[in-house]
């Protein structure tokens, strides 16, 4: 078998059988760990904000009808709004959850990424969504910014960092 087959062959392997492999080079070449880890962090600091912006806006203008998430439940009644908010935090959650893992591997500069394109998103939710899911959760994306800049503050952000994102959320939506 050839380089090229051999790439094509592994670049078939599905998530877990390449974890398999990965684990089992490293386990077997501790030599190697050290370049894992380079890519690795590589990889995960390679954060654009204006991506992350353009998910979260499309990820919260894909919902339209909130019907099937409220009414009568063997619980009782789900509100429209109630379930719509509901519905918003849990479309941010994985967001927020990108920025926090940002933190826990000390890259501070792609937690930042993250936390500006949580907020950049949710702004251009608040001004261009065209479904009417963005009426159910119409004071959200303002209310949820302040909640994505207090978590990321937990991080311990420089101070610069800080005025930066505090320009966004004060106005600077470029």
């Amino acid at each position: 078998m050839n380089r090229s087959e051999m790439k094509k062959c592994i670049k078939s392997l599905n998530t877990d059988e390449a974890a398999r492999v990965l684990n089992d080079l490293l386990d077997n070449n501790p030599d190697l760990i050290k370049k894992a880890y380079d890519t690795a962090m590589k990889i995960a600091g390679d954060v654009n904000a204006d991506v992350i912006m353009g998910e979260v806006f499309n990820a919260l203008n894909a919902l339209d009808d909130i019907s099937s998430y409220c009414g009568s439940t063997r619980y009782g009644y789900v509100e429209p709004s109630e379930a719509a908010w509901k519905v918003f935090y849990e479309i941010l959650n994985p967001f927020i959850d990108e920025m926090k893992k940002a933190q826990k591997r000390a890259l501070p500069a792609a937690a930042k990424a993250h936390c500006i394109g949580i907020i950049k998103g949710l702004w251009k939710f608040e001004e261009e969504a065209t479904t009417d899911f963005a009426d159910w959760v119409e004071d959200a994306p303002g209310e949820y910014v302040d909640a994505v800049v207090k978590e990321w503050k937990k991080g311990k952000p420089g101070k610069m960092d800080i005025a930066e994102v505090m320009s966004i959320v004060k106005g600077d939506r470029s």
